[in-house]
């Protein structure tokens, strides 16, 4: 597996390399630490952890001061460290020169298996500490930034209840980042708002909302039992960033993008600061039917839209890979408890 990274402790062998992981504890036990302490890349060279902390640092900072006083530790040493990984790889992973510090194509590649290589190390730590306290597992959902369905929490509630043995961690991330997790295997599963997730994934559509029109209270839009689109667009609107919302944001766009007159637009990251303007009387915003019910706010009102068919979908996230594991297998009864309580 050429440019693979493997750590050995003891009997026990650890190969990341190209787009898979695996993981395995020797019959030493779950010594994580130990594990990691060093890292041996195929054709016998010795990388230690330190090196690859370093690496990633120096790679986000892009500037040896900087990335030292992150590490909490003097310029020369990291210099010498990065020359060690570099010597041992055989590569130039930085090139400098006066105008500055930059990953080279080959440090560009490798510190996507770096952060893979990481990503795993941490995972196992955690699974480890997990079965330590009881349970047989750890389960990781993203859901969107600034927003979780009310029925979430519900159906979470439920898990709990029925399989406790499995621990069930959230974690907001934009869709980006969702994706991103997801391949990593950062994420086993994520709520989303759009089903265009790229190759490697699955997006499948768990509850289906309509979109209605929220207002301040007294807005002179209330007049209407149903609002329609040529009346709504004389007002600012308030709208989810599609880099953060995906398609659901898109939408909303395309249907200002349609409008035969130029609208004052402005787009918010999250749930609670759209309703935070539009309650304060900065634009009139869009929201999941659902989510506004729930919030109870007195200083919003909500109005269908005249226009059919505009509807807000959420998604189920998981990647096409990984049956068979214990993670996918605590999974599938997730998935299958979920398509129960959306029966019911």
């Amino acid at each position: 597996m050429p440019g693979a990274l493997a750590g050995s402790y003891g009997d026990t062998l650890v190969v990341v390399g190209g787009h898979e992981s695996s993981f395995s504890l020797g019959k030493s036990g779950p010594r994580i630490d130990a594990i990691a302490r060093k890292w041996r890349l195929v054709g016998g060279q010795v990388v230690e952890l330190r090196h690859l902390r370093c690496f990633v640092v120096l790679a986000e900072e892009l500037h040896f001061t900087r990335a030292a006083e992150r590490l909490h530790i003097e310029q020369s040493p990291l210099s010498r460290t990065i020359k060690e990984l570099e010597d041992e790889l055989g590569v130039l992973l930085f090139d400098r020169d006066r105008r500055g510090t930059r990953l080279t194509q080959a440090g560009e590649v490798f510190l996507q298996d770096v952060h893979r290589v990481l990503s795993t190390l941490e995972l196992a730590r955690e699974n480890v500490k997990a079965v330590s306290s009881g349970y047989l597992g750890i389960l990781r959902i993203a859901v969107p930034s600034g927003y979780i369905d009310p029925r979430l929490s519900t159906f979470l509630a439920r898990c709990r209840e029925e399989d406790p043995a499995v621990e069930i961690r959230l974690t907001e991330a934009s869709l980006t980042e969702q994706l991103r997790g997801l391949r990593s295997g950062s994420f086993n599963l994520g709520f989303a708002y759009t089903a265009e997730v790229g190759d490697g994934i699955t997006a499948e559509p768990i509850w289906v909302d309509s979109v209605v029109v929220a207002v301040a209270a007294r807005h002179p839009l209330l007049a209407n039992k149903q609002i329609p689109l040529e009346d709504l667009i004389h007002y600012p609107l308030v709208v989810a960033d599609p880099r953060v919302f995906g398609k659901c944001g898109c939408e909303v766009g395309q249907m200002v993008q349609d409008a035969a007159i130029k609208l004052d637009v402005e787009y918010v990251a999250s749930m609670e600061m759209m309703l935070t303007l539009v309650a304060a009387g900065y634009g009139v915003g869009f929201a999941n039917a659902a989510r506004i019910r729930v919030l109870n706010r007195p200083d919003i009102v909500m109005r269908p839209l005249a226009t059919p068919n505009f509807i807000h979908t959420t998604y189920l996230l998981r990647p096409e890979s990984g049956t068979g594991t214990p993670a996918a297998i605590s999974l599938d009864r997730f998935i299958a408890r979920l398509h129960k309580q959306i029966d019911e």
